[in-house]
């Protein structure tokens, strides 16, 4: 048994069982990724995939046990491997950082900077995709960190935490009737053409659920995923944009005014993402201490 088997394994398992993808994903053939799985069935004396021809079905039982072992095996071969580069590199190396939009536009900027200032040596590599993407990567090995609101809590292989609560707002243009209504509330916003995200990013659930809570149906015209673009077509007078608050600069975005909807619309978190005991090196540790707060 050795590690080569084990990655095939869990590979192939994350890859829809397609051997093909699994073998591209490690960088070897599919015969040769074929006769490791055939190989470790041989070692343990029992198959851990059903078969139908020569594709694989399902796990077995017994594959399943071995899967979630062998799980567990990789990540802390991984941290074994991570206590050797931290001592032999010192503050050198890759930061891998996943993250939507939202975070990697208007949070991650300033942190970064910050870092880079501490640690020149760390090479950046940053990741953007939706939520389920980014938790994805990171349980993958693909990035250590993910930064989002959604999604992370629920994926079991990763361990999240809090970085900061964030509200949204809405912005409309200074001409618009809505930029000096102090009493503005969720039916007046539900009677206006909506631009906001969608329904997998920055707390788009919370915004539906909370008009459905109050008997509204709003008339979302266009949906995004960028705060910006949402910005630029409430500009052109296309509607009314609900965005994240920390995406709103009123020196940027001179042309826009900001409603405060705090007491309208639920409160949302911002979590740190990282696999379920990873062992990280120093710089890694730093860079969780400056998004949490932790210093």
């Amino acid at each position: 048994m050795n590690f080569q088997q084990l990655r095939a394994l869990r590979e192939t398992v994350r890859r829809g069982l397609n051997v093909t993808a699994a073998a591209e994903a490690l960088f070897t053939s599919q015969p040769a990724l074929s006769k490791q799985i055939r190989e470790l069935e041989e070692e343990l004396g029992t198959p851990l995939f059903t078969r139908r021809g020569k594709k694989y079905t399902e796990l077995t039982e017994a594959g399943s046990r071995v899967l979630e072992i062998a799980q567990r095996l990789l990540v802390e071969a991984d941290n074994i491997r991570q206590v050797g580069d931290e001592y032999a590199s010192g503050d050198a190396g890759t930061l891998s950082i996943a993250a939507t939009h939202t975070q990697a536009r208007y949070a991650l900027p300033r942190k970064l900077a910050r870092f880079r200032q501490q640690y020149p040596g760390v090479r950046l590599r940053l990741h953007q995709g939706n939520p389920e993407q980014v938790a994805e990567l990171v349980a993958h090995g693909e990035a250590t960190f993910g930064l989002a609101t959604e999604s992370l809590d629920r994926h079991p292989a990763l361990s999240t935490l809090p970085m900061y609560r964030w509200h949204h707002c809405g912005v409309v243009p200074a001409s618009h009737p809505l930029a000096g209504d102090t009493s503005i509330d969720l039916r007046k916003l539900a009677a206006e053409p909506l631009i906001t995200y969608t329904p997998e990013f920055a707390g788009r659930r919370k915004v539906d659920q909370s008009f459905a809570e109050a008997g509204l149906h709003p008339d979302i015209v266009l949906e995004a995923i960028d705060s910006d673009v949402i910005k630029e077509y409430v500009l052109l007078g296309m509607g009314v944009g609900l965005i994240a608050e920390i995406a709103f600069d009123a020196e940027r975005d001179r042309g826009l005014v900001k409603l405060d909807l705090t007491a309208l619309l639920p409160v949302n978190f911002a979590k740190l993402a990282m696999r379920e005991g990873a062992q990280l090196r120093g710089f890694e540790r730093r860079f969780v201490e400056l998004l949490t707060g932790a210093e």
